[in-house]
Order: C-alpha cells, then structure tokens, then sequence
C-alpha cells in the first residue's frame, strides 16, 4: 500500500533508547526464556485479502498454501503450507454505475486489480435486498473469503474507503489534498454498509465476522484523488462520530457479538495519537486496537502495549505489516520486535502475494496477473506461523531477536530466533527456570533452519540435542531458527 514509501523513513534510534542494540544478536548470545512472564494467549496469523485474493481467489493451491499447514506443490516444488488463520476481507469503495447523472470519479493511477466494488451501489436505497445492492460483486475476493473460512479461518471485515458517492469527491482514493473525505452526512450510512455486508456474509456466504473494522490508516495525510489504491483520510475526531453508528448499526441488525476493530493506523506513535485522542465512551465501543507495521523497528511499541492493554484492557493486534526485504530477514526482525515490546495476540502480512517481489511472500506480475516466484520470505514467515501456533502463551525471552511460545497440553516449547549479523554465532538457549525439560527421544530437540541469503529455506534437522536445560544451537549469518522443545513443564 502507500504505505511502503515511509517505512524505509522509520527512524529505528527513536525506540526506546539502547533497546536496539539489544534487538542486533552478538556472538554467542545466551537467551533466557522466562516462564514467568506472559503476554497472553495467541490468537493467529492472518492476511488481508484484497488485492491479491482479487486476483487469484479462486485458486484452491492458494488457498492450501496460505490457510493450512498442508504440502502443496506449486510450479513444480513442494511447499510448506504457512498455516495462517486469520482472513482479513476488504470492502470495496469502487462501482462503476451512475447514479442521478453522478458517478465514480477514478484516480488516473489506480490499477484495475486494486479496484474493489463494493455492494451499496445506489445512495436512494439503503434496503440491502433491493436493485441498490449488488451481492454479485467482488465474486473472486468473496472466493478466497469462503475457502479460507472453510479452512477454519477466523474473519475480519474492514474497508480502505467508504463507497465513492459517500465521499466528498466521489473518489474513493482520497480527497484532492489529502483531507476527510467522508461526507458528514454519510458517517451512518458507511457503518451500514459493513454491518449490512456482516449480515449478508453471515446468511449466504457461511462466513461470521469475528470484527469489523471501519478504517485504514485513516490519520494518514497520503490518501489523494491521484493515489494507487483506494484510501480515506478520517481524522480522529470523524473516526470517534462514525464508532457510535457502528455499534448502533451492528446491533441492529442482531449482530451485537461481532466486534469492533480500530483504527488500524499506519504506525505505532500514530496508533498512539488516535486511541489517546479518545474519550472514555469512544473507547468503550473498541474491543481490540488494530496497529499497522509500518514504522519497521522505530516507534514506541512499549507504550501503545502499556496504553491499549495495561490501561484499557483491549486486545492488540498486528493487524497489517509488510516490507521490501524479499529476503525475510526484516520481516523476522520486526516481527521479533513486536513480540519484546508490542506484545500482540494476532499479526497479519498486508499481502501475502505482490507483483513488487520483495513485497511479496509469492510474486505475480502485475501486467499479466500470472503467478511468478516464491520469495525466500515465504519460508521466514514458515518459521514463526507454522509452530507458534492459536492457543499457545507467549513468553518472555528477554531479547529483540528471539520468540518464545509455550503449549501446556502438548508440553512444548517454541523458540524462534534470528542472527541479524552478518557472522555466524551459536546461540545458547537457557531453559534453567522451566521445572522439567527433557525434549524428544534423546533429548533431541528438532529445528528448522532459513539462510536468508540463499541455503536452508525451512530445512528441519534433528542433530541438536539438550544439555541439561540448556541447547546451544549455531546460527548462520542472517538467518533464521526455530526451535522445538518437548517436555517441558513450567
């Protein structure tokens, strides 16, 4: 998304003072795992659809790759499927009709692929079983939206702009400057168009969103009439007038148990910013904030935690992050960051495949639409959402560079790890706090290994085995471990 140009303007020394120096792996590290610090039971991992589900959402593989934890054989070579569980679908702002001699206005920058239409059609009709809807539309984002949930996927409903003839200019890419684009008297009609789309989703298409979310990183001043994809600026002031009617329009319509989601800005500080701006009733209608990525290893992770979760009691999702490192070693980074400091129950890829290669888990070429090529950030993000997995408690590890998940019922522990150097180095991993660890037959604790810059990509070994409660385990430079201990009780 436009979001990409101020990721690489992230300023890293801005966090947390020294704490980034604790984020870059020194030679044989020793990491304690700390059973006694929890930050909570994990949700999942997830994608937004949207784009690329647009593109390719009828394509079962696809499906399997990125919602299961299957193999699955594409362009010839055997995958291991990501095993993602959480679908985030996009409601469209695009429909090409006219309505009373107006129409959508189009920036002359958006491709077609990143035009999503959406359902509410007709202004003159809100009776979403009237010709003013069109349930037809976006049948191959829909496509994706349905397999995913048929795989066991959670769901989220969430929408880059209102319908354009809810925006001021009738452009869902943004206003001419950048400012509020939603008309004022179409704050109502935008929640009714996603509890509306809820509903139906519920009674025909077998999908119950879990949270619905009424914004994209609306503080953001980049969403402009000649912007790539569809976006919409809504000031935290506008943002606390439409929460309201998105309560009041779910429960209306017997939807009071889905929940609501907000405000997925574009950064940490920013996400900060826009929940702080709230009163005490605003926030009381959002049952889980929604951060995006974008600040990359900068930003006060540390204090949204303490503002969302310790004072206001919410849950916190990564709800959408993305890089251009194709090589994964950012996205391992970063993501080791969320999980010292920000301390999430969920974390979602923006889009799992992208025609910019480096953006991309899987590529495919943005003229012909055709799938191209598995980025070796596929198998990065394998390492982490293959085996930290739904119900299991996040640990402290003490580190920016290491994860730790721990399953009760199977006694097991998870460690993910990354050498950000360039040297290789051995990693020891202190288990001495945990009551029993005996790992597999032998004491062998398996692993899977990703080389970053050509090698491994999640090749597992079973060579490495416990001494007492301590494994020491060697990293190659810029590269990526996972960890597998069995028998271990807390």
């Amino acid at each position: 998304m436009i979001r990409r140009r101020t990721l690489l303007a992230a300023t890293g020394g801005a966090f947390l003072g020294g704490a980034l120096a604790t984020g870059t792996a020194h030679a044989d590290a020793t990491i304690a795992v700390n059973p006694g610090t929890s930050y909570g039971t994990w949700e999942g991992w997830g994608t937004s659809l949207a784009w690329w589900a647009n593109v390719f959402g009828a394509r079962d593989d696809f499906a399997d790759l990125f919602f299961t934890t299957k193999s699955v054989t594409y362009n010839g070579t055997t995958l291991p499927g990501l095993g993602l569980n959480i679908a985030r679908y996009n409601l469209g702002g695009c429909s090409w009709n006219t309505v009373n001699g107006e129409s959508m206005a189009e920036s002359p920058n958006i491709p077609a692929f990143k035009q999503i239409e959406g359902f509410w059609q007709d202004w003159n009709n809100e009776d979403p079983t009237s010709s003013a809807w069109k349930w037809t539309a976006d049948a191959t984002q829909r496509a994706m939206l349905q397999k995913a949930t048929a795989r066991g996927a959670t769901t989220e409903l969430f929408a880059n702009s209102p319908m354009w003839w809810m925006c001021s200019n009738h452009n869902p890419s943004g206003a001419a400057a950048g400012g509020n684009n939603l008309q004022t008297w179409n704050y109502r009609q935008h929640a009714s168009h996603l509890a509306a789309t809820a509903l139906y989703a519920k009674n025909n298409w077998g999908v119950n969103f879990a949270t619905v979310d009424p914004f994209n990183e609306p503080a953001s001043s980049w969403w402009t009439a000649t912007g790539t994809q569809e976006g919409c600026h809504m000031d935290p002031a506008v943002q606390a007038a439409v929460l309201p009617y998105m309560r009041s329009e779910l429960d209306k319509r017997g939807l009071s148990g889905i929940r609501i989601s907000a405000s997925d800005e574009t950064n940490y500080d920013t996400a900060r910013s826009t929940w702080s701006s709230f009163s005490s009733s605003t926030k009381a209608l959002v049952n889980q904030v929604n951060v995006h990525g974008y600040q990359g290893s900068g930003g006060r992770r540390d204090l949204l935690y303490t503002d969302v979760v310790t004072t206001s009691g919410k849950k916190l999702w990564n709800s959408e992050t993305g890089d251009g490192d194709g090589t994964g070693l950012t996205l391992a980074s970063n993501l080791c960051y969320d999980f010292r400091w920000l301390h999430p129950t969920a974390w979602c890829y923006w889009q799992v495949m992208d025609p910019t290669a480096g953006w991309a888990l899987i590529a495919y070429d943005a003229n012909t639409l055709q799938p191209t090529t598995v980025q070796t950030k596929y198998y990065v993000m394998a390492q982490f959402s293959r085996h930290i997995r739904p119900g299991m408690r996040i640990l402290d590890t003490g580190v920016s560079y290491a994860a730790a998940a721990y399953d009760a019922s199977a006694r097991r522990l998870v460690i993910v790890a990354a050498n950000t150097s360039t040297s290789a180095q051995t990693f020891t991993f202190d288990l001495s706090r945990f009551t029993t660890v005996t790992g597999g037959s032998g004491g062998v604790v398996p692993r899977w290994n990703t080389v970053t810059t050509g090698g491994d990509q999640y090749r597992s070994y079973s060579n490495t085995t416990l001494s007492g409660k301590s494994v020491a385990v060697p990293f190659a430079g810029q590269s990526v471990q996972t960890l597998q201990v069995d028998g271990v009780v807390i």
